[in-house]
């Protein structure tokens, strides 16, 4: 670790835990989970060890996409609370160490923002240029659509004055002309004001998007694409030094190291490491951990200030779009040969447990893997407790039912009757009375608990958001080895992705700092998840792994003081 790898770039060593409010807990049991409910399970959170609460989209929505379509970006929606609760959420949050990021939705808003509404009203609008226009009739789009079976094309035909709005989301969903430099202003306003009331940051949206559209907005458009990120990024940290930009970046490597600012480091803190997601499903299919080593190796080198975000699920689709066609079948066939479990044809509708059968095994060995790899472990509401997802659910909507508080028709989500729900609860096997978190914090052996368990072992290994990423080859494919090592440090977490057992040889001498750490005597190897030592010898190592098993190992030199 160097001196200045400090705690004020928090995001480098955090736990982000992304919710929606209206689904996490219903505090006055009209069936609708709101701001004062997430405030009173905020000491959950804080005993799971999640030190980052990400929420979703709570401002003022015809809902027509679950929030998504934003009308108001300066307000919250009455039916989850005020902006006084939210700003009393981030306070006792803060109060509890956690840090909160909010959704930041600036590629598009709903048709029934006051801004579209004024620029749809005439040609003369002074908002007209606040949205993309055309007067010529567009070409075909269909192959550019992001929801393929709810649009034809991203350009509609405004009636009112004969001229077509671009649109790369729903038709509902107007792109925001972000070339404007009124509309940057707005944005940098919008950012502003949610930073005065105790945000830390914000979730990128779409963000690829609206930085490519940057040219759309004619001669007066001089802003080189990038410098809109670059321009957002240093004015969100001049109002909070310590404030962060999480980008959702689904593109090939070469690009998204372009999102992070290439060597200055000066656009996006993080981004989602969408590739490595997609390969681990493939490795998971195939259990056979080439396609993840390959992922992960192949990551570009990023500036020290900016971080990787990983994940196993998130709030949207399952996407596959990077793997082939070929590839992505094989996920299809293992984990969603169902067609309603699939969605778009390119991803899934699927919340893990479910796709790995139930089989605790896998379950936890590939959460074991999401918070050993180098980066920030990101996890989406009731993930720590394994909930299911509802396949009658409408697209995205599958996978984000009610947290599972209790047993009982609601699982302790709300007071209100089942109908009355803003979501049904998952059914079947992982409903509420299956799955839920009283059952399991009682239990030291659920989920629930080995989650907690990895919580902590990752925020004592500082080295796994700091240190160099090393991927040590291995003879057998269903085995991934891979180590994260600073100058002082290192965690060597091996992974055993096959259903039988086998034997794991490990040559750590070309760990970077291996030299150092064995110069002094001789070197052991702690079990952070179990207890006991390992001893190297010669400079290698051998470990035996169950089927679907794993182990995490921090090299130190015998007698090194520091906490195992």
């Amino acid at each position: 670790m160097r001196i200045t790898d400090t705690s004020d770039q928090w995001w480098k060593t955090a736990v982000i835990y992304c919710l929606d409010v209206e689904t996490f807990y219903d505090s006055d049991g009209d069936g609708i989970g709101d701001l004062p409910g997430l405030g009173e399970r905020l000491d959950y959170l804080a005993e799971l060890g999640v030190t980052c609460v990400w929420l979703m989209p709570f401002y003022p929505s015809p809902q027509r996409d679950d929030g998504y379509d934003v009308m108001d970006f300066y307000s919250v929606d009455p039916r989850v609370g005020t902006s006084g609760d939210l700003v009393e959420v981030i306070r006792t949050a803060h109060d509890r160490g956690l840090r909160v990021i909010a959704d930041l939705l600036v590629n598009h808003t709903s048709d029934q923002h006051p801004w579209f509404k004024e620029s749809r009203r005439s040609k003369d609008s002074p908002k007209r240029d606040w949205y993309v226009w055309r007067a010529d009739a567009p070409p075909d789009t269909s192959d550019q659509v992001v929801f393929p079976d709810q649009e034809e094309g991203i350009w509609t035909l405004d009636d009112k004055t004969g001229e077509w709005y671009l649109h790369h989301f729903y038709e509902h969903q107007p792109d925001l002309n972000v070339a404007n430099p009124d509309v940057q202003d707005e944005i940098a306003r919008v950012t502003g004001y949610w930073l005065e009331l105790g945000l830390d940051g914000f979730r990128v949206d779409a963000v690829p998007f609206f930085v490519e559209d940057v040219d759309t907005g004619g001669p007066d458009a001089v802003l080189e694409p990038h410098e809109l990120l670059k321009n957002l990024r240093a004015f969100i940290n001049r109002r909070n030094g310590s404030a962060i930009m999480l980008g959702e970046v689904n593109l090939p490597h070469k690009l998204q190291r372009e999102y992070f600012g290439g060597d200055a480091g000066d656009e996006l803190h993080m981004m989602f490491d969408f590739i490595g997601m997609q390969k681990l499903y493939l490795s998971l299919a195939r259990e056979d951990a080439r396609p993840l080593a390959k992922a992960l190796n192949d990551r570009p080198p990023i500036h020290r200030s900016c971080q990787w975000a990983t994940f196993v699920r998130n709030h949207d689709e399952l996407t596959l779009d990077k793997l082939t066609d070929k590839e992505r079948e094989e996920v299809f066939a293992a984990f969603g040969p169902e067609p309603e479990m699939q969605i778009y044809g390119r991803g899934l509708k699927r919340r893990l447990p479910p796709m790995l059968g139930g089989d605790p095994r896998r379950i936890r060995m590939a959460y074991s893997l999401l918070f050993s790899l180098p980066g920030t472990p990101t996890l989406f509401y009731g993930e720590e407790i394994g909930m299911g997802e509802d396949l009658a659910g409408e697209g995205r909507m599958a996978v984000r039912t009610p947290m599972q508080w209790s047993d009982g028709p609601t699982g302790g989500f709300s007071t209100a009757s089942p109908r009355k729900l803003v979501r049904r609860t998952a059914p079947d096997g992982y409903a509420p009375e299956h799955v839920n978190v009283v059952a399991q914090r009682a239990d030291p052996d659920s989920l629930w608990s080995f989650m907690r368990h990895l919580v902590q072992t990752y925020r004592a290994c500082p080295e796994l958001g700091w240190g160099e990423l090393s991927v040590l080859p291995q003879p057998d494919k269903q085995v991934l080895a891979h180590a994260c090592s600073t100058d002082d440090a290192g965690v060597v977490a091996l992974h055993n992705f096959g259903p039988n057992p086998v034997t794991v040889s490990v040559d750590l001498s070309e760990l970077p700092g291996w030299a150092s750490w064995s110069a002094s005597g001789d070197v052991v190897l702690t079990d952070l998840l179990s207890a006991g030592e390992v001893a190297p010898r010669d400079g290698s190592l051998e470990v035996a792994l169950d089927g679907y098993g794993f182990r995490w190992l921090r090299v130190r030199p015998a007698g090194d003081l520091r906490i195992p």
